[in-house]
């Protein structure tokens, strides 16, 4: 797939990513801003990038990270203390700007890039075009809706965090947060201590 560079014009954002949180395995926390290769929405299916997840808000952490799809047909809702006292939540600090490409409305349909690689559940299609993206573009990333809460999320090429990011960002226990029981119940989710 070829993309239209005057589309590609037209949907690059510049947006500060300071104060968007990503959620970590608290092993990670000396390295708040690592990347590994996995098998997620954006990632290389070839293996030849890494990529940063961070959403707008604590819920959209939560949900990406954390809840996922767990309660898909459940009524109960209940997430357990030890489903999140592993886990710590980096609030991201841009040295610039990330020119992203943006795809929260129709910047997909636009590109004529399947509606799948942005909300579907499958993340092939969203794995061939971010492939496709990084080798033929410079952008730094992609800025898209969260498919859990359709709040905004980015997903940050390794190219971009390593120029553009301050490695020593603030990490904090998600298990202390002042604001994590509203985030949760924001999700409709109850935290189980006991």
């Amino acid at each position: 797939m070829s993309f239209d560079a005057a589309i590609l014009r037209e949907l690059a954002v510049g947006i500060d990513v300071t104060g968007y949180l990503r959620i970590i395995e608290a092993r990670h926390r000396a390295t708040p801003t690592g990347m590994g290769h996995g098998e997620t929405r954006f990632a290389s299916p070839a293996g030849s990038f890494t990529l940063l997840y961070a959403a707008q808000d604590l819920p959209t952490a939560l949900a990406e990270k954390v809840v996922r799809d767990r309660f898909q047909g459940r009524r109960k809702r209940i997430l357990l203390q030890a489903d999140i006292e592993e886990q710590v939540v980096a609030s991201l600090v841009a040295r610039e700007p990330l020119k992203l490409l943006d795809l929260r409305t129709s910047g997909a349909s636009r590109l004529g890039v399947p509606t799948d690689a942005v909300r579907g559940r499958s993340q092939q299609a969203g794995r061939k075009f971010s492939q496709q993206l990084y080798d033929a573009t410079d952008f730094d990333g992609i800025v898209y809706m969260s498919r859990i809460t359709n709040s905004e999320c980015v997903a940050l090429y390794d190219r971009a965090v390593n120029a553009k990011l301050d490695p020593t960002c603030k990490v904090h226990a998600v298990s202390e947060l002042a604001d994590l029981i509203s985030a949760l119940a924001s999700l409709s989710i109850e935290l189980r201590t006991d």
